[in-house]
């Protein structure tokens, strides 16, 4: 089904011009005269799906402005983590807001729940974020390989079907293209919790096969010793108060 839009809500997104990027970059089937192919190759698909991205004004914005150049756009060199899936924004802007020397990158594709973030860091007048609206399929366009420092990934959709497995963002070609763009640094890696038992242990196996290490793993959160310093998400909160257990993991390139 197709998702429903309320109406003048992508104009009110980006009417937030110093918080909000425009990532959503449009595809065509292949063989289509829609890029210029004297272009960096890397750019004319997403690996995803055999369609071709379409270069446009937004395309061109995003290679020009912002691929590699995250740190000027921050103006400053501290490091940059994203959320993939940020939903409603609290918990990076929980984060921004304990963490100032950290810069933030949201990425969420629908515009609505977008909105709520972004108004909650206009309210705060918080500066070490940004909110990408785009989608994880165009990571290879929005960063450039070594930029990031961490990814999070917090309760994303299962996925449930087998024959929808490549589409969990835990599977193997996504965890290529995060490998790509986190740098060497010790500490960089990805950040992952779910409510979902057969996707963490979908996730654990991926990771191995794929030659992630893990640290901090994590079958009920709440009970461990990670609780503390724990920031939740919306969905987070929800599923506790149903009793029900976080799975977590951080996982590290080898």
């Amino acid at each position: 089904m197709r998702r429903r839009k309320r109406k003048g809500s992508d104009e009110k997104l980006l009417s937030y011009e110093n918080y909000v990027v425009n990532g959503k970059l449009n595809q065509a089937p292949p063989n289509i005269n829609t890029l210029d192919y004297t272009n960096t190759q890397i750019f004319n698909h997403t690996n995803f799906d055999n369609r071709e991205v379409v270069r446009d004004k937004t395309y061109d914005d995003i290679l020009n402005n912002y691929r590699g150049q995250w740190s000027r756009v921050f103006g400053n060199n501290n490091p940059i983590h994203v959320e993939v899936g940020s939903g409603r924004g609290k918990f990076i802007t929980t984060l921004a807001l304990k963490n100032p020397d950290i810069n933030y990158i949201a990425l969420e594709i629908k515009e609505e729940v977008l909105i709520r973030g972004v108004e909650k860091v206009f309210d705060k007048n918080i500066s070490n974020i940004k909110f990408l609206w785009g989608e994880v399929e165009f990571f290879e366009h929005y960063f450039s390989d070594s930029e990031l420092d961490r990814i999070y990934i917090n309760f994303c959709d299962p996925w449930p079907k087998k024959r929808n497995s490549k589409r969990r963002l835990t599977s193997e070609k996504f965890l290529e293209l995060y490998r790509k763009k986190l740098n060497s640094k010790p500490s960089s890696g990805i950040h992952f919790k779910t409510d979902n038992q057969d996707l963490f242990e979908f996730s654990l196996n991926e990771m191995s096969e794929n030659k992630w290490t893990f640290r901090n793993i994590s079958l009920n959160l709440v009970k461990s010793d990670f609780s503390k310093e724990n920031v939740t998400t919306e969905y987070e909160e929800k599923f506790m108060e149903l009793g029900m257990p976080i799975y977590r993991l951080e996982a590290y390139t080898l």
